[in-house]
């Protein structure tokens, strides 16, 4: 089963110049939580701006790029979604984390999406698809605490398909 996982502001920016544009700890102490032990789902460029394999999860890194390769026993490289379907089959939970084009790629193919609602507006270069209310219902949604680091508010959300 593939999951979505993703922060994004009000007007569904997700980053700018492959980085994020905000600092949530405790967002990123969640994203741990929530897909530790499981296979994560991501474009290349999302894992060069992560910038290492992250502990305890598998990865899958899609791209176009045959030359392509990590060094790592928990890398795997798909090049097209037909690589994908062992996971998009899966009774295990796998999480796409990004990037856009990933997100809108798999987007048909997701059953639940564990989303941070920033709000706030930023400028930014990279979007999350829209969510239609029509295919989502919410199932959760608390608000993120404050971290001192940040000045506006955030809830988690989490959707299931209808």
């Amino acid at each position: 089963m593939l999951s979505i996982i993703v922060a994004k502001s009000k007007n569904n920016i997700i980053g700018k110049n492959n980085q994020l544009l905000w600092n949530l700890p405790d967002d990123l102490k969640r994203f741990r939580k929530i897909t530790e032990n499981h296979t994560i789902i991501m474009g290349r460029k999302t894992f060069e701006s992560i910038g290492k394999v992250l502990p305890n999860r598998k990865h899958v890194i899609m791209t176009h790029n045959t030359d392509f390769k990590v060094d790592n026993p928990n890398v795997e490289i798909a090049h097209d979604i037909y690589d994908l379907k062992e996971y998009i089959n899966s009774e295990e939970e796998c999480f796409v984390i990004g990037g856009a084009m990933i997100y809108n790629l798999l987007m048909p193919n997701v059953e639940r999406m564990y989303v941070t609602e920033i709000d706030k507006e930023f400028q930014g270069d990279s979007f999350f698809p829209k969510i239609n209310s029509d295919d989502w219902v919410v199932v959760s949604e608390d608000e993120g605490p404050e971290d001192g680091i940040n000045h506006f508010t955030y809830r988690y959300v989490i959707y299931k398909r209808k």
